[in-house]
């Protein structure tokens, strides 16, 4: 039984070793990352368990460690384990996307921005504030969750702007339920932000919305006009 069990966790690190995750399934995916916690253990059993109980892999690694915990098998380790992929993932895109880049299309600040905000669960606000090259000078959270932007935002949005003496910005967010499309309200914010950072001279070049694999630009649309 157990020479059976280190077998198949073997064969599961060697198929991965040849070609990552693809071709994976779900639950193979969690008794891979589980092999390297509960050792000596078939583990088949509690990576099927978790997807019944928490309905994804998405879910899974989303639940809290404490929550985790609670599921028979699942001691410490496991928890944490399996809780800091999805805290290594952002810290992954942050620090890779963490170097000059420069913004001379629509698509590129696109791939720029899915990379950091496609997978918050959150809403999150931010700007990207650029030299006169269009070179990204620093990407900026002026706002995480929900708040009353109408009030709160364009200070907020100022004062980043002007510390990081930014020529121009891309604004952005994300919405977390998947539908790119901006509100009543986004578009009001994005008409306010324009005038305001404009009478200061900063060039609002866009506002871009990340819905997942989704997005929306305000300026493909004519929403800068």
């Amino acid at each position: 039984m157990g020479s059976g069990n280190e077998g198949h966790r073997a064969r599961l690190r060697e198929r991965f070793g040849r070609s990552g995750l693809s071709g994976f399934h779900d639950h193979e995916v969690l008794e891979l990352l589980l092999s390297y916690a509960i050792p000596r253990r078939d583990v088949k059993p509690l990576a099927k368990d978790l997807l019944s109980r928490f309905g994804s892999l998405s879910a899974v690694l989303d639940a809290p460690p404490a929550v985790l915990r609670n599921v028979p098998g699942i001691g410490p380790n496991a928890a944490a384990l399996l809780s800091i992929v999805p805290e290594l993932f952002t810290r992954y895109r942050e620090n890779r996307w963490h170097r000059e880049e420069t913004f001379n299309s629509t698509r590129g600040a696109v791939s720029y921005l899915s990379a950091l905000l496609c997978t918050e669960r959150s809403e999150k606000f931010c700007i990207l504030a650029l030299n006169s090259t269009n070179d990204l000078i620093q990407m900026e959270e002026i706002q995480r969750g929900s708040v009353n932007r109408t009030a709160v935002f364009p200070r907020l949005v100022v004062e980043a702007s002007l510390k990081h003496r930014a020529t121009a910005v891309i604004l952005a967010h994300n919405h977390p339920g998947g539908d790119p499309n901006p509100s009543a309200a986004d578009q009001q914010l994005t008409r306010r932000l324009k005038r305001i950072l404009n009478d200061l001279d900063i060039i609002v070049h866009d506002h871009i919305i990340i819905a997942g694999p989704r997005y929306y630009s305000f300026a493909e649309h004519g929403g800068l006009e």
